[in-house]
């Protein structure tokens, strides 16, 4: 069989007979590996292509399978996954080095083989003594229905499925995995983890034995998942671990997900004994205060992760500055998008910060990405400024413009609801943004500007 010599990038798949330096269709330096494939047009490139038609079928008469879900007892799992595991899907999780990967699929692994269903574990990262280490210290019993297999071939990974027959399989991580069919190419090569890949999908969505597959997948230096952008596309469901190593907090985002919302959260805690579900996230990201306990620079909002309203307490210092050029400090923010509000509060709140340092940052570290938390970030530097504490339980909700007015945000009535429901009494809100629905606990406070603002709550 005659073979032939081109690149492959690493990056998107772009596929040329001779090298370059730089990726012609993505701009990465450095990214076409060298592979060889073969020049026999007379025979397929891969064993796994065989066209087999189809019959056809009516819409309506299409069962949809992703109403047949596993719940498993890990909550946050169950609502970034949109209600739980559907039982032919397959979902890759990447991360950095460190973040719970491993830890979090073991945990799963072992709530659904105690719900009575046969998981293999298969990793080509680690040994199996090490996976058992990790799971003697993670979980308080380990359930007999988890199989556990340390291998780098996916021919071997293959034949133990078809032997073991689980509900459920896990491979950590698909860039350490290789087929024979492709001995040129090796393990982590755009080649060997799209093909891996296709071997795994055929597993899963056969209709006569349906199984739920997790792929653990590698991250770059750029916290992109690794491999071509095919592979994202293959998959049914995306999920990424955030959190800083020397963090506790880790938030689990869905970027793609068929069965479900794309951008919804969960959150964890991570521990010696695994990773924790935070079910009720809202008491994570404020401080527990007294009634009349009142602190200047805090300020209390709700933003939106996915579909689920989250209350946030944004914290505030304002401080002497003695350089020509103060800092402006956002550990939850862009410094931009800091700036802009500096700016806002200088012009039209009336506020002198010409000469002072701002810091802010969020209760429990959540990164601020909607523009609903602007008046909130604003109220809680005026705060620091006029050493006024706002009460516990009054609540901001708005976005505020150039010009100082309020702006309208989407899904107000939804957060109002969840405010009400906690025992919020004040919500500071845009005029004319939701119709006129009564509340139990909240009152609603409609203004037009931020100074109006300012007047009501610190002056």
């Amino acid at each position: 069989m005659k073979k032939k010599t081109i690149y492959i990038c690493s990056n998107c798949g772009y596929e040329t007979i001779g090298y370059m330096g730089k990726c012609p269709e993505c701009d990465s330096w450095n990214t076409l590996v060298q592979t060889m494939v073969s020049n026999d047009k007379n025979k397929t490139s891969s064993n796994r292509i065989l066209f087999e038609k189809k019959p056809l079928k009516r819409l309506e008469d299409v069962e949809a399978t992703n109403s047949h879900r596993i719940v498993t007892d890990i909550k946050e799992f169950n609502r970034v996954m949109g209600g739980g595991i559907v039982r032919d899907s397959v979902t890759i999780l990447a991360a950095k080095p460190g973040a719970g990967k491993s830890t979090l699929l073991l945990q799963v692994a072992n709530a659904l083989a105690t719900m009575g269903h046969r998981v293999l574990y298969a990793s080509g990262e680690e040994s199996e003594s090490q996976i058992k280490s990790r799971a003697d210290r993670i979980l308080k019993k380990i359930h007999e229905n988890v199989w556990v297999v340390s291998d780098n071939s996916m021919d071997n990974i293959l034949e133990n499925i078809d032997e073991m027959d689980p509900d459920f399989i896990i491979v950590d991580s698909i860039q350490t995995f290789s087929l024979e069919a492709f001995p040129s190419s090796r393990a982590g090569s755009p080649t060997q983890t799209m093909e891996c890949a296709y071997e795994l999908v055929k597993k899963a969505k056969n209709p006569s034995r349906p199984r739920a597959i997790f792929i653990v997948g590698q991250m770059t230096k750029e916290d992109e998942l690794a491999g071509v952008r095919a592979l994202e596309h293959l998959v049914d469901t995306v999920l990424i671990i955030e959190g800083e190593s020397g963090e506790e907090l880790r938030t689990l985002l869905t970027t793609k997900n068929r069965y479900g919302s794309t951008g919804e959260m969960g959150f964890f805690n991570m521990t010696e004994d695994g990773m924790i579900s935070i079910d009720n996230p809202s008491e994570y990201f404020m401080t527990k205060r007294e009634k009349d306990e009142l602190v200047s620079g805090s300020a209390i909002t709700v933003v939106r992760e996915g579909t689920r309203p989250i209350i946030l307490e944004i914290e505030s210092l304002v401080s002497d500055s003695f350089t020509p050029y103060p800092s402006r400090i956002g550990e939850c923010m862009r410094r931009e998008q800091l700036n802009t509000l500096v700016s806002i509060l200088e012009q039209r709140g009336n506020t002198r910060l010409y000469d002072k340092n701002v810091v802010i940052k969020t209760t429990g570290g959540i990164k601020l990405s909607e523009q609903a938390s602007n008046l909130a970030v604003i109220m809680s530097i005026a705060s620091s400024v006029y050493q006024i504490g706002i009460p516990n339980d009054t609540v901001f909700i708005a976005d505020v413009g150039l010009t100082g007015e309020l702006k309208k945000v989407p899904s107000l009535e939804v957060r109002l609801r969840e405010l009400d429901r906690i025992g919020f009494k004040k919500a500071y809100i845009p005029p004319n943004s939701t119709r006129k629905v009564e509340f139990k606990n909240l009152k609603t406070i409609e203004l037009k500007t931020l100074k109006d603002v300012i007047n009501s709550c610190l002056k």
